[in-house]
Parts: C-alpha cells; structure tokens; sequence
C-alpha cells in the first residue's frame, strides 16, 4: 500500500552535492516545484556548469562548502548527496572519500537535529558489495570487503547509514535512507570511470571500448530524471518511514550487451577491447524495487535505449 504523502508547501531544502550530476537534476526539480534551494558544493567533482542554468533564478543559491566542515544554516529539509560515487574519484582520495562520508554525515545530521529539518541520505547500492544474494533487497546486510581498493566508499556509505538510524533512534532525527543503483543520464562527467560515460566517449571517439572481465557482469540502469522523482517521493513519505529503500531499475543487463547497444546507437566503428577485471567488482548488481513500489508508488519509466540515445546526445554525439 502506497503511503506517499500529499505534496508539501513551499520548502526551504538544502541539496549537498547539488552541483553534480545527481545532485544538478534535483535542485532543478525542487526550483522548478517553488521551494527555495540552496546548492550546497566544493566542486571537487560538480561542477558550477551543471547548475548555471538556475544561477539567476531568485529561488536558487549556490554555497562552495565542504561538508566535512559544519555549516549553519536554517532549512527545511536537507538532501545529502555529497560524496564522489565514481571508482575513479573516491578512490583517487579515499581518505576524504571516507571523511565525507562519515563527518560529512554527522555534520548534516547535526544540522537536521538543531533546526528539526527532515535530512535524505544518498547511500548506495554499494553498501550491498558483491552480492551472495540476488536480486539484492533491503533486508541483505551484503558482502564487503572492508579492506579492499572500494571500501572507503563501500564502508563509508555503510557507516552513514549507521550514524543516520542511530540519530533517528537516540534524537528522533527524522531520516530517510535510500541505497541508490547506477544511475546515468546528461551531466555525467566524461572523466568519471563509470561504465555509460566511459562506453559512450570511447564510442563517440570511434576508440576501443574498454569491457572489464568477460562482459557477463551485469548492471542495472536507471534514467537521472526517474530516480530523482523516486528521492522527491521519499522526502514526502510520512515520517515513521525511514527506509533504507532500494531505488533503482530491476532490468539487468550485461556489460557485454551494453557496448553493443552504445556502439550500435552511436554508429561508431569502435570495437570491444577487454581488460582484467578489477578487484572487488561485483559480479551481479540488481535491485529487487519491491519497497519502492508499495511505498512510493515508483517504478522507473526510460527504457535504457531512450535514455543512452539523451546522454549521447548530451555528450555532443548524433544518434544512429
């Protein structure tokens, strides 16, 4: 049963991360919905032409700040979004990685309890590893290595989910955790390591696409657009939900099939290179949205091919 509550008034929400890939597509909801935002970012992987769109809009306001610092200010509601989610970002400053996550965490929940904001946290289906368990469902606890290349990622998330239901249960900190699967869409950085990105400017390039392992892993691929209205229905849920929610698209898809359909959609004359695969990757990663549905009433809507033909196009190539 449904139990999405009714569209709020006008809000003051804080969006951390806002300048990134994610975190742009939610503050252009959230102003395009009449809520006042403010931006909140240190442009270590945002950047300030994700939001530039909105810079003149009286309801938008951007604030270069690392979270892993407190900030005070008075809102709402609070998105917590911050934090490199490619390998090749988190990875390449992992202790930062992991302070963002874990002081990042307290210092907004600090800030949700003084002000009494409702706080989102961006976990990840990361928390979940390599999973044993397939498809993956919010009551697997996963399989993580704690000391491998990913978990100051892996971990990091996993221990801000920890700091956030323990702030609900000794604060009464109302809290929402959603564990998001892979997300694509325009705004992605070029540079970020992530599979659609990579497969797409190495098409584009006509260069060899990079296929880790055999190309049997597989990914499921939600659309920017749809997994931003699944975190906007979950901010509006009642506050005894808490989560964590699993949001993402329950199709899977090998790797294999994935630069074929980039390759075939960009016309390129790329053809598959394969590379070792690296440690820790995930044999198989899907979410079971079961949650998502009775709660939210959510289900994602762009078919892959849709929306791979948008992010082509945002990376400046011409659909075949």
């Amino acid at each position: 049963m449904t139990i999405r509550a009714a569209t709020p008034r006008p809000r003051r929400v804080m969006v951390t991360g806002g300048a990134g890939f994610l975190g742009s597509h939610l503050c252009d909801r959230l102003v395009a919905a009449g809520h006042e935002v403010l931006c909140v970012d240190n442009f270590y992987t945002g950047t300030r032409a994700n939001i530039a769109h909105l810079l003149s809009h009286p309801n938008f306001e951007v604030l270069r700040h690392d979270i892993t610092f407190p900030l005070y200010v008075e809102v709402d509601e609070i998105y917590n979004l911050a934090c490199p989610a490619s390998p090749v970002h988190y990875q390449n400053d992992p202790v930062q990685t992991v302070k963002t996550s874990v002081h990042g965490a307290i210092n907004m929940l600090g800030l949700a309890k003084r002000v009494k904001a409702k706080i989102l946290q961006a976990s990840t289906s990361e928390v979940y590893g390599d999973p044993v368990e397939h498809p993956q469902r919010e009551d697997y606890w996963g399989h993580v290595n704690p000391n491998g290349p990913r978990a100051c990622y892996d971990e990091g998330k996993r221990c801000a989910e920890t700091l956030f239901f323990d702030y609900q249960r000794q604060h009464g900190v109302r809290v929402k955790v959603a564990r998001i699967f892979n997300t694509y869409g325009p705004r992605m950085r070029p540079d970020d390591g992530r599979v659609v990105s990579n497969f797409i400017t190495q098409a584009l390039a006509h260069r060899p696409v990079t296929l880790y392992g055999d190309g049997s892993q597989t990914r499921s691929f939600c659309y920017a657009d749809d997994l931003v209205e699944a975190l906007i229905r979950l901010m509006q849920t009642p506050d005894d939900f808490c989560g964590p929610i699993n949001l993402g698209n329950p199709r899977e898809f090998t790797m294999g099939e994935l630069a074929e359909t980039v390759i075939r959609l960009t016309g390129s004359r790329s053809a598959v290179e394969h590379h070792p695969l690296p440690a820790n990757d995930p044999a198989r990663r899907r979410p079971d949205i079961g949650l998502a549905a009775s709660v939210l009433g959510w289900e994602p809507r762009v078919e892959l091919e849709d929306g791979l033909r948008r992010t082509i196009a945002y990376f400046g190539g011409s659909i075949s």
